[in-house]
């Protein structure tokens, strides 16, 4: 290089020959660092293995080799040999802490390289290997052992009371490990750590973190977690820690549901604690003096077996733990006795059920009531009435529920009544039922029925009415015979009334032979019906009973 130098830049004779001789002296100490070839830096773990290799390169091969030596310095400053090797003289281990731990692995000169057993934390540092030559004197090489150790990791909670000032609540360590940990803390409860380290004397390195905050009962039970970071291991270190804050109890009374009432069994009282340690001991009292003859007591469990007067207090209970104590109180009102809240619903179940039960009576009453009346109104003779007069009849015959009295007067057809004939005829328009008691119509059909009564009757008849004469004019009217009624007896003794045969329905008036030598002829309209809202229909000029 220094001649390619030279021949680029033109120099001075003198300069040249300084150049010239520096170009030599890098080029002879190039040559003797690459003769001891060794390793720059291994790592290791306490209790394994490591080998330190050496070797001579000699590349002109005129370099006498007369003994190599393994120098330890674990400081600056302290060289201590470890292993020598002569040819003649062979093998020695003058450091005693290294006897029985360090061989050499090739008997020769050439290749000086050794191995170190059951290594130890101590054993960190530089190791040469150096040469005792001729002629060109000492070459060495040199080797930096780094001892590596895991932490041993752990994480506590320290248990506090609560209080006012800032404490360690919980402490995380990475001791005895190389190179020294980095400890880092998770939390949510708002705090703060500090961190110290310690150094071993082999070495290692132990790291403290500590937790701190100002502890109340809300952080007892709450989580921080403890994370150490460290060369030697693969991924963090994790581990979490609940806090352990200690406080007096606060009590509170459950159970009272203010409806204690004279005769009520069971009623309970509970105590409930909330305390850090648990409490100690738990004391029921009474305001009034000793615990009624009816109380129980079971740990924080009151029961009243009996619910009486003597329980209209005030209970007391008070508990403790190792940081003081706390109590409180309850005051029970008894009312009177009241039924058994089990029957009150069949007894109210009992009383709605008789309600409704009478009203459906009731409406059942009021229904049979209306119809009696709308018979009543429309003239449905009761069982065994007659049809002029509602009583029955002593040939038994039944004429239905409606019964239609249609009256004339006599042959000069007074319009007063006077001259009526009380013995005549009585044309009727029934509606009966059947054998079956089906509804029917019986239209136009004629009885004799006359005006004596087989039973005595308070009420007049229609019949008794019509005849005598308490109807007004325009109702009377209605009765009388028109001239042009005729005509229709004629047509019905043509066509079959007279001598005709056949089955022709008779007109809209009946023809009756009466007494004596008068014609009678009572006159049916069926134009005068009408439609009732029931479904009915019924006559505008009849009159029912």
């Amino acid at each position: 290089m220094a001649r390619d130098y030279a021949a680029r830049c033109p120099v001075s004779p003198v300069r040249n020959t300084w150049l010239v001789a520096a170009a030599i002296l890098l080029a002879a100490q190039g040559n003797r660092a690459q003769k001891v070839r060794v390793e720059e830096e291994l790592e290791a773990y306490p209790t394994e293995s490591v080998e330190l290799r050496c070797q001579f390169i000699d590349g002109g091969g005129r370099t006498k080799l007369t003994q190599v030596s393994w120098i330890w310095e674990p400081i600056d400053g302290q060289r201590d040999n470890i292993a020598v090797f002569h040819p003649v003289y062979g093998q020695s281990f003058p450091n005693l802490s290294f006897k029985d731990r360090v061989v050499f692995l090739h008997n020769t000169l050439e290749n000086p390289s050794i191995r170190i057993s059951d290594l130890r934390m101590s054993d960190a540092g530089r190791y040469t290997c150096e040469y005792a030559t001729y002629p060109s004197g000492n070459e060495q090489g040199t080797t930096t052992l780094i001892m590596l150790a895991k932490p041993k990791n752990s994480a506590n909670v320290v248990t506090v009371q609560a209080g006012t000032k800032s404490v360690v609540v919980a402490q995380c360590e990475a001791a005895d490990g190389k190179p020294a940990a980095t400890i880092k803390w998770l939390a949510s409860v708002g705090g703060n750590h500090s961190t110290s380290t310690t150094n071993g004397p082999d070495g290692t390195v132990t790291v403290r973190s500590e937790y701190r905050l100002v502890p109340t009962p809300a952080d007892n039970g709450r989580e921080v977690t403890c994370m150490v970071e460290q060369r030697t291991q693969d991924r963090p270190w994790v581990h979490p820690v609940k806090l352990s804050v200690e406080y007096p109890p606060s009590v509170t009374i459950e159970g009272y549901d203010h409806n204690w009432y004279v005769g009520r069994s069971d009623a309970v009282l509970l105590c409930t604690a909330n305390a850090n340690p648990a409490p100690t001991t738990v004391t029921w009292t009474a305001v009034s003096g000793p615990l009624p003859d009816t109380v129980v007591v079971d740990g924080n469990k009151l029961t009243v077996r009996k619910v009486d007067d003597a329980v209209n207090t005030t209970f007391i209970c008070e508990v403790e733990n190792k940081h003081g104590t706390s109590k409180h109180q309850i005051t029970t009102i008894v009312n009177e006795a009241l039924e058994d809240p089990s029957s009150a619903g069949v007894v109210a179940g009992a009383v709605i059920g008789s309600l409704l039960a009478l009203l459906l009576v009731v409406a059942l009453i009021a229904v049979l009531l209306t119809r009696s009346r709308r018979q009543q109104r429309r003239g449905y003779p009761s069982s065994g009435d007659s049809i002029a007069t509602g009583s029955g009849g002593s040939n038994g015959t039944d004429y239905g529920n409606k019964a239609r009295l249609l009256f004339s007067g006599s042959g000069n057809n007074s319009k007063n009544g006077t001259g009526a004939n009380n013995n005549g005829p009585m044309y009727t328009y029934r509606e009966g039922c059947d054998t079956a008691g089906t509804l029917t119509e019986k239209a136009n059909d004629y009885h004799h029925h006359h005006l004596h009564h087989t039973s005595t009757v308070n009420a007049p008849s229609a019949h008794d009415i019509l005849l005598s004469g308490e109807i007004d004019e325009g109702e009377r009217r209605k009765f009388d015979l028109d001239d042009s009624m005729e005509e229709d007896e004629e047509r019905y003794d043509r066509f079959g009334g007279v001598g005709g045969g056949g089955d022709v329905l008779p007109p809209t008036y009946h023809v009756r032979r009466g007494h004596g030598d008068e014609e009678e002829m009572d006159v049916y309209l069926d134009d005068d019906m009408e439609s009732q809202r029931d479904g009915s229909v019924i006559s505008r000029t009849a009159i029912y009973v």
